[in-house]
């Protein structure tokens, strides 16, 4: 499953691209001040270092040895996925990543509701939930939780796998990003968080840090 093409596809109010326009190159991702920082789609997101990085590999200003990283763009989008090294795209624990796009005229609440129909197409409909982490203020919306305990049975290379996702929303005046990490592992029960392939306290901890440190802005 391609998750650049499934998400866009089935977000509505996002044009959906051919195979043919999807560039897949070295990501335009530069580590500044213990920070990483994208610039694509004429903005800048700044983000957090990936959680499952030591302290040393943080701070040796070489972040970008320690992981592997996945970019592709077109003219309306761009998606960068970071996976510890040794994992893929195919073969993951935990993955974090950012998706911006150009989109302007849509906000930010339409984009969540798309957002998460997105993700639970890909999710068997019993074994579906999302929570939110704190009350919206306005166009500033509060982190979202998804628990999907187990993948659709049609969905090759998924059978037997759930996960776990939160998710930051970010807009620019040139368009809407989101900031994310997955866990994934063997399938359960979201009734029961102690199933879950990641701890609650890590959860809500990678929600609140996505939520207070990634930053979205158009590029002069």
């Amino acid at each position: 499953m391609n998750r650049f093409f499934a998400l866009a596809l089935m977000l509505s109010i996002v044009p959906a691209v051919s195979a043919q326009a999807q560039v897949r190159s070295e990501p335009p991702l530069v580590e500044e001040g213990g920070r990483l920082v994208l610039e694509a789609m004429d903005q800048r997101m700044v983000l957090p270092m990936p959680d499952w990085l030591s302290d040393a590999q943080r701070s040796d200003g070489n972040a970008r040895d320690n992981v592997e990283t996945v970019y592709i763009a077109d003219e309306t989008q761009a998606l960068l996925e970071i996976y510890p090294k040794g994992e893929s795209q195919a073969l993951w624990t935990t993955l974090y990543g950012t998706r911006i796009t150009r989109q302007t005229e849509v906000s930010l609440l339409d984009y969540r509701a798309a957002v998460m129909s997105a993700y639970a197409r890909n999710c068997k409909p019993e074994l579906t939930g999302f929570f939110q982490l704190g009350p919206d203020e306005g166009e500033k919306l509060a982190p979202l939780g998804f628990v999907c305990g187990s993948y659709l049975d049609n969905l090759t290379g998924y059978q037997g796998l759930g996960e776990v996702m939160v998710v930051s929303f970010r807009k620019s005046d040139r368009g809407i990003a989101i900031v994310y990490q997955e866990w994934r592992g063997k399938s359960f029960d979201p009734a029961q968080p102690g199933s879950w392939p990641v701890a609650t306290a890590t959860v809500e901890a990678r929600a609140n840090q996505l939520n207070s440190d990634a930053q979205l802005s158009a590029l002069d």
